[in-house]
């Protein structure tokens, strides 16, 4: 659109130029073949006057006069002619001039037009260009916008899926983790039940065991009373009965029942002692079956550290001590300890 208006406005302008130029070379023209006209010669007036008496010599002289100024007349008709000539040459050059003027006039005018056109041409040009910048601007903005909101979309959209995507990973988690969980809680039922089980077997076996201690130690009872007697016999009097109560009691005093004593356990500990009543050693000769209560009742043994009553026993009868108390071998059960 822009470039046909420019064709349009062009040949008016290029006529206009043609025009210029061709007035131009009509006026250098004219002036080059102007005719010269000689300069005019004065013009001489002469008054003839009428004599009465003509002599031929005036008569000669009239003539001559006459002839003078039929010359004189010839020559001003002739200036005259020349002079009119000249000022209709010079109306001619400046009604020439006029029209070159006006045409110059009409051809600034068609230049000044022509530029009024190109102008206005180019600013309907600038214009529609500004127009289409415009639109092509909008055009991008709106393509920018789109594409922001197609990108936003998009964003959008992946976010979505991304929580989803975690929403399930999370729900994958939970359940696995609620599966582990189930099978957890299974395996520690199952650990449980079979630690009961267990439980249940090693305090079947434990009744079992106490109850056949309790049948050995019912044996025994019946025959401590003898056992007793007989060291009671050895000594011949009740010293030795006497003493060993002693040694139960500072046993008793350091004594920690362990938990798996129980009544009728008996345990035999060989003491060895020196005069002053420090003991110097402790030994297990025979278990009651429970290591725990075999310890407990040797770490007492051990904690009494000294009995000071030996030592009057070893000042009163040197062999008594020597013979029953330097080693002495005595019975520990959880309920003679228990005071």
């Amino acid at each position: 659109m822009p470039e046909s208006r420019q064709d349009r406005l062009t040949a008016p302008v290029i006529k206009a130029l043609g025009l210029h130029l061709l007035v131009l070379l009509l006026l250098f023209v004219s002036f080059s073949t102007a005719p010269q006209f000689e300069p005019a010669k004065p013009i001489v007036q002469a008054t003839l006057v009428q004599l009465n008496s003509k002599s031929p010599a005036t008569t000669q002289t009239d003539q001559k006069i006459a002839g003078e100024a039929e010359r004189t007349a010839a020559q001003r008709h002739e200036a005259e002619e020349l002079q009119r000539q000249q000022e209709k040459q010079q109306q001619e050059q400046e009604a020439a001039r006029r029209a070159a003027a006006e045409q110059e006039r009409q051809a600034a005018a068609a230049t000044a037009a022509a530029k009024a056109a190109e102008d206005k041409a180019a600013e309907e040009r600038r214009q529609a260009e500004q127009v289409e910048r415009q639109k092509a601007e909008e055009a991008k903005r709106k393509a920018d916008a789109a594409k922001k909101l197609a990108e936003e979309e998009a964003a959008k959209k992946a976010a979505e899926e991304a929580a989803k995507r975690k929403a399930a990973e999370e729900e994958a988690k939970r359940k696995e983790e609620e599966a582990r969980r189930r099978a957890a809680e299974e395996k520690r039922k199952a650990d449980e039940a079979a630690k009961k089980a267990e439980a249940d077997r090693v305090a079947r076996l434990k009744r079992e065991q106490e109850e056949a201690k309790a049948k050995a130690l019912a044996d025994l009872l019946a025959s401590e009373t003898q056992y007793q007697r007989a060291q009671a016999d050895q000594v011949g009097d009740e010293v030795a009965a006497s003493y060993d109560d002693v040694i139960r009691r500072y046993v008793s005093e350091q004594w920690r029942r362990p938990p798996t004593a129980r009544n009728g356990m008996v345990v035999e500990v060989r003491i060895s002692m020196l005069p002053s009543g420090d003991i110097t050693d402790a030994v297990i000769l025979r278990s009651s079956g429970d290591a725990g209560f075999d310890q407990s009742a040797l770490q007492a043994v051990r904690n009494v550290g000294r009995i000071p009553e030996m030592q009057q026993l070893s000042r009163e009868s040197p062999a008594t001590f020597d013979r029953l108390y330097r080693q002495r071998t005595l019975r520990f059960k959880p309920e003679d300890l228990a005071f």
